[in-house]
């Protein structure tokens, strides 16, 4: 019998990522093949994109977060891989960034989608004017379809599939304010469902204020996708909670095999082997 082979991730490494060996291993839980690999060798073509099914870029503090965060690391991609990316997203395949990662896909312009009119959004420095690393609650369309006024809606992203639950997942970021450009900008994400994740309350109430919006982000939003739904960015970091040993209450609360955090990589696993 032969096996099929692994689904292929690619972690993008630079200086100052800190959070892609644990990508990895989230990736490696859920049946992957996880490689770390830094962004010169895709530049000088050592490493190829076209051997991968999913791009991951990690959370940290690219280059020191330098002029804003995930800046320079957004324009590196942008002008060093982004033929390579958009062949990338048009062959099907799939794309993840966390937190600081999320910082560089909407600073690169590819989330929440390309635009001639330049960035149409941005992440910008907490309300709580300090660094924030605390744990938050974060519902879905789907976990949440009170938020849609009624009206049913279906999740876009292949990521968040059959997420129907309040999840739990720590955020750890000094620049998590999610804006848009305008308001035209902010309607069409609703309007296209490309908002995946927002933060609520622990009874998945659309959280406003502060601790429960842990930055202030418009409509508290906390992840968008793109128009395809395959590309993700989140600032909350799903890959340090993937164990329920992760659960700062587990203790008390009860311990769970695995925590809410596995079913997104596992949702993108999922989806490569079944749909490339």
């Amino acid at each position: 019998m032969v096996k099929s082979p692994k689904v292929k991730v690619i972690v993008l490494r630079t200086a100052g990522t800190n959070c892609d060996v644990e990508t990895a291993d989230a990736f490696t839980m859920c049946g992957a093949s996880a490689d770390l690999v830094h962004i010169n060798e895709l530049a000088r073509s050592e490493k190829s994109l076209n051997d991968y099914q999913i791009f991951a870029i990690p959370g940290g503090f690219t280059y020191g977060d330098d002029i804003a965060s995930g800046k320079i690391l957004a324009n590196e991609v942008r002008y060093r891989l982004g033929g390579e990316l958009k062949k990338f997203i048009d062959r099907g395949k799939l794309i993840i960034g966390i937190c600081n990662g999320f910082q560089v896909l909407v600073k690169s312009g590819i989330l929440p989608g390309a635009s001639d009119k330049g960035l149409a959004a941005t992440l910008t420095f907490n309300d709580s004017g300090k660094f924030e690393a605390r744990w938050v609650y974060l519902g879905s369309s789907l976990a949440c379809p009170e938020r849609s006024r009624g009206k049913p809606r279906v999740s876009r992203c292949v990521w968040t599939k059959g997420i129907k639950k309040i999840i739990y997942l720590p955020v750890a970021h000094g620049e998590g304010k999610f804006i848009t450009k305008d308001k035209s900008i902010l309607r069409s994400l609703r309007r296209n469902n490309q908002i995946v994740f927002q933060y609520v309350d622990e009874k998945g109430r659309l959280a406003e204020v502060y601790p429960d919006n842990p930055n202030g982000s418009v409509d508290s939003i906390a992840g968008i996708c793109d128009l395809t739904g395959r590309v993700l960015g989140m600032m909350p970091h799903p890959e340090r909670h993937v164990f329920g040993t992760h659960h700062p209450r587990w203790t008390r609360e009860g311990l769970k095999r695995f925590g809410d955090g596995l079913s997104i990589f596992q949702n993108g696993v999922n989806y490569v082997k079944t749909r490339l």
